[in-house]
């Protein structure tokens, strides 16, 4: 894919006699060859290499054809063009499966200026709707008749950014001109077929910054200024994870008028492979930023590490702060008999968190009035000076398992939703579930739970159990066992310190003092904290599992839970 910068079309003469549609024609006619396919019988020779002329014949077909309407009657057509009109069916399943492969694409409209944002969205609606009309009209023309079904899908471009050079307190040179995106326009549901569909393992701290000596072709970057909770993560991508770096949108609030402030973080996305050839970051005291960096090798074509390594920057950054990171869910649950409570369910990747809050929202329909997300993966702790104890989360969004969903989660979302590796193991869907506001504004925590995947439940092991003590917490907590769920490429039961491999283990001394800190507050003001048998990871039990721990929890916060806590 290549990043141009020409006008978009404003009719469908324009759309019809652009650069870009002759190409799309001329990459189908090559795929239909390569695949053998049926439709060359709308040339001739097919068993002839089919000559560029001929191509162009056929595009000239069907340039007028998109008018609206042909009339065919009167209109003498040179030899090789009636040729194509004498097959109209075949030609009819050729313009189709031609609308089909152009819609294989995930497409992109970038505009390279600072444009109003009503005008740029009516631009990619108008998009959209020319190259429906070329399409109808090429069918309706060559059958000579109107169809009698429409389809409103998205033909034009599935992700729609207005990107613009921005002045911001750079520290390093080389990523100072490079655009930044101040407007996205979706057209879910999108489907994204990355190279990977996993991440293995953690991010390693290096003592030298990886930016130092590097040159990349600018034109082939954008930056994504995401607010990751309360800070500001500037996350640089090449144009080769272009569709991963654009799926940021449905994840992180895009910054909008803090940029001339210093970033907190940056992360690179996408450097070449022979100056990088693993995931790591750098803290760069020298100019007080963090730096994370990740290879354009197809290996790490997976979502999951654009998302980790920027949580990774903040999770640090927050440690210096005197916050204590955690990775888990956290919820403000109102209840219809006016009580509330904020629960807070730690655990690593895939061991309930999300699966227990979507049981929670239909088994609690009776008597739940509302639900209101902080965090669905990451988020910090802290001690406010007024002695409260508050949870805040980092994404506007979520990044979820599809199989482990509640049933029919999925497709009630999908309007908004934007699907990765549908076809493989760790399908998963990126969709937005909560606000800036919710994720910034600091909920007080009620419970505080560790999710346990891997334990059966039993006589002595009931679905939610209290800790006697905050030593014990601390133990189960800092052991962050878990059973794979083949969303890393680790298998069976994994430790991960503080189920939080993310920022806690590079900076584990001062992790411990904070860990320490905060469980002893939590004691204190008597918080519940324990942990919740999920049984995600246990075979048979992916969905049952959580739907009796939000059952339980359902039960455990209605008995506990003080009137307007």
């Amino acid at each position: 894919m290549q990043m141009g910068k020409k006008a978009i079309c404003q009719t469908t003469k324009e759309l019809i006699e652009s650069e870009l549609f002759a190409e799309v024609v001329m990459r189908f006619v090559d795929y239909l060859d390569k695949h053998n396919s049926p439709l060359l019988a709308i040339f001739d020779n097919t068993n002839e290499d089919i000559e560029e002329k001929t191509i162009n014949n056929l595009i000239s077909t069907l340039k007028l054809l998109s008018n609206d309407p042909v009339d065919l009657s009167g209109v003498i057509f040179p030899e090789v063009i009636r040729n194509f009109m004498k097959k109209p069916e075949l030609l009819n399943n050729f313009v189709e499966g031609l609308y089909n492969y152009w819609r294989s694409f995930i497409r992109f409209f970038i505009c390279f200026e600072k444009i109003d944002h009503r005008v740029f969205n009516k631009a990619t609606e108008r998009l959209s709707h020319l190259i429906k009309v070329v399409y109808r009209n090429m069918e309706e023309n060559i059958m000579g008749h109107q169809c009698k079904i429409y389809r409103q899908v998205h033909a034009g471009s599935q992700f729609g950014l207005v990107v613009v050079e921005t002045e911001w307190p750079c520290p390093y040179e080389i990523l100072r001109s490079i655009p930044m995106i101040r407007q996205v326009v979706l057209s879910p549901p999108i489907i994204v077929n990355p190279s990977m569909n996993k991440r293995d393992g953690q991010f390693k701290k290096i003592e030298k910054n990886p930016l130092e000596g590097w040159c990349p072709d600018l034109t082939e970057w954008l930056c994504y200024p995401a607010k990751v909770g309360n800070l500001l993560i500037y996350i640089f991508f090449h144009q080769v994870f272009m569709e991963l770096g654009c799926s940021l949108a449905n994840l992180f609030e895009l910054a909008e008028d803090d940029l001339e402030k210093k970033p907190d973080g940056i992360v690179v996305y996408g450097m070449d492979e022979k100056i990088l050839r693993e995931a790591v970051f750098f803290d760069d005291t020298k100019n007080g930023v963090l730096v994370g960096t990740i290879p354009a090798s197809k290996e790490f074509g997976y979502f999951g590490y654009l998302k980790k390594m920027t949580l990774t920057l903040h999770n640090i950054a927050i440690m210096k702060q005197g916050k204590m990171p955690y990775h888990g869910m956290m919820v403000h649950i109102l209840l219809k008999n006016g009580n509330k409570a904020g629960v807070l369910i730690i655990g690593d990747t895939a061991t309930g968190k999300s699966e227990t809050l979507a049981a929670l929202q239909a088994v609690g329909s009776e008597y739940i009035s509302d639900i209101i997300i902080i965090a669905d993966d990451m988020g910090s702790l802290e001690i406010s000076p007024e002695d409260e104890f508050l949870a805040y989360g980092t994404e506007t969004g979520a990044f979820l398992r599809l199989d482990d969903l509640h049933p029919g989660f999925a497709m009630e979302q999908i309007d908004r939703a934007i699907i990765m590796s549908i076809k493989e193991t760790n399908a998963r869907i990126v969709l937005p579930v909560t606000t800036f506001d919710n994720i910034t504004k600091g909920y007080a925590v009620d419970h505080l739970l560790y999710a346990n995947n891997y334990e059966q439940v039993d006589h002595y092991n009931p679905v939610i159990e209290r800790f006697s003590s905050y030593k014990d917490a601390l133990y189960v907590f800092r052991e962050g066992a878990s059973m794979s769920k083949g969303t890393t490429t680790l298998i069976g039961i994994g430790h991960s310190y503080f189920a939080n491999p993310f920022g806690p283990i590079q900076y584990k001394e001062l992790h411990e003092c904070l860990a320490r800190k905060i469980f002893k507050f939590a004691f204190k003001k008597n918080i519940f904290v324990g942990q919740l048998r999920t049984r995600l990871g246990i075979p048979g039990w992916e969905t049952k599992g959580p739907g009796e721990g939000a059952s339980a929890l359902l039960e455990l916060i209605s008995s506990q839970i003080k009137k307007g806590g």
